[in-house]
């Protein structure tokens, strides 16, 4: 399967160079789910902190305590764009990858002795399948997997039934990377408080597109990443609720209070907390106007494009998330011959991207490996247009009708 890979890779890769002499009329970017292009704003925000004001927020004198200024003012963007009580819950990491696993691994192994049972789903992103897969090898921790409906949903009822005297931790995502449900997350939040368990949630591909408060949702942890809202790649934070009781696992400093160790990333942070500032600003605007394209996206596809099927629940998802199965071609072929009209799609998420095998949150939805493979996801930014829209509604009908023109099976239908 590799080698495959690699062959369609290169074969791709020389036929798309030798397109260099064609003019295109657009390009357009429809993978926001993956990354987001830094805004300008936090460009300029940055910049002054690589080579003018470069101190190291630990060191006593002006350079480090003008330093420690500024990471304690995006401390503070961060914690009102989730509706933290206190900016000290605020903690700073290299992403959402991160996060997730300070915020799994943390409370497991600090609270291990009190029980060994942590509840997730099937859906996860694979910063918490992998980080729970982990804790089951080498730790001796048993993980309940919850299934999903169709929609992508967990049913919190499933929640409070898998709950035994050892759980210790229950962690559900705000909103799916691949299809863009949105859980139920207050309520199981409430069942995790009512239980007396810590509650995380991974809200990577929520924060800065839908409002996100952690003492609405009940949450004791949530991870985010700054480049998923137009901030810098490289820089995340946790939100810790103050009395949650979790073990760090970067040791050799007493950086964050003691909960990460390594200096700060001041330009980054920085950006992330310019990002926060902009994001919670511009909320209410950016999320109309991606509601908006999203639905015209999702109705001209079903209008233009037979036997597709939208996955994902139909209203409880992301504004910014389309996410369709089409029958009878693959979903690398259609990824392929889109960035030949310069769109940039996703079949998956972006950590899945190098495999061929089906999403597991589609096989999770009781759709069969031949559809999950026709997947394909659009996902907007506070940069696209409606004529963004436009080019992608003309050029998609042709190219799944040049591919079923191809496909055996389609053809035999």
């Amino acid at each position: 399967m590799l080698n495959r890979r690699m062959d369609i890779t290169v074969i791709y890769t020389i036929f798309k160079t030798n397109q260099g002499g064609i003019a295109k009329m657009k390009r357009v970017y429809l993978d926001n789910a993956a990354t987001t292009p830094t805004a300008s704003e936090v460009v300029e925000a940055m910049e002054p902190y690589f080579n003018e004001n470069f101190g190291n927020p630990s060191s006593i004198y002006s350079f480090g305590r003008e330093a420690k200024n500024t990471v304690e003012d995006a401390r503070e963007k961060v914690a009102q764009l989730i509706g933290a009580d206190d900016a000290a819950e605020i903690v700073f990491t290299s992403g959402g990858t991160e996060a997730d696993n300070l915020a799994i691994k943390g409370v497991a192994m600090k609270n291990k002795e009190q029980g060994n049972h942590i509840i997730t789903s099937a859906v996860e992103h694979h910063a918490v399948l992998h980080t729970c897969e982990y804790l089951e090898e080498y730790h001796d921790f048993e993980v309940t997997y919850l299934p999903v409906d169709e929609n992508g949903l967990v049913n919190p009822i499933d929640v409070a039934e898998a709950i035994t005297d050892d759980t210790i931790l229950i962690s559900i995502m705000l909103a799916n990377n691949e299809v863009g449900s949105i859980q139920p997350i207050a309520e199981i939040g409430q069942i995790a408080q009512k239980n007396d368990i810590y509650f995380h949630t991974d809200a990577v591909q929520a924060v800065g597109s839908i409002p996100v408060d952690v003492n609405e949702l009940n949450a004791d942890l949530l991870a985010l990443s700054g480049h998923k809202f137009n901030g810098p790649k490289g820089i995340g934070a946790l939100y810790i609720r103050k009395g949650t009781q979790l073990t760090s696992f970067m040791h050799g400093g007493a950086q964050e209070r003691g909960r990460r160790a390594s200096t700060e990333n001041v330009p980054a942070i920085v950006g992330l907390g310019k990002a926060a500032e902009i994001a919670l600003e511009e909320l209410d605007e950016k999320r109309e106007k991606m509601i908006k394209l999203r639905d015209k996206l999702i109705n001209g596809i079903k209008a233009e494009i037979d036997e597709v099927i939208l996955n994902g629940h139909p209203t409880k998802r992301l504004p910014n998330n389309v996410n369709f199965s089409i029958r009878y071609i693959e979903g690398e072929s259609l990824l392929l011959n889109l960035d030949l009209e310069d769109i940039a799609a996703s079949s998956g998420s972006a950590c899945t991207s190098g495999s061929l095998d089906p999403s597991h949150v589609l096989l999770a939805m009781g759709l069969s490996h031949e559809v999950a493979h026709g997947s394909l996801r659009l996902s907007l930014g506070k940069y696209n247009t409606e004529e963004d829209v436009d080019y992608v509604l003309e050029k998609l009908p042709a190219i799944v009708d040049k591919l079923r023109a191809m496909s055996p099976i389609y053809n035999q239908k």
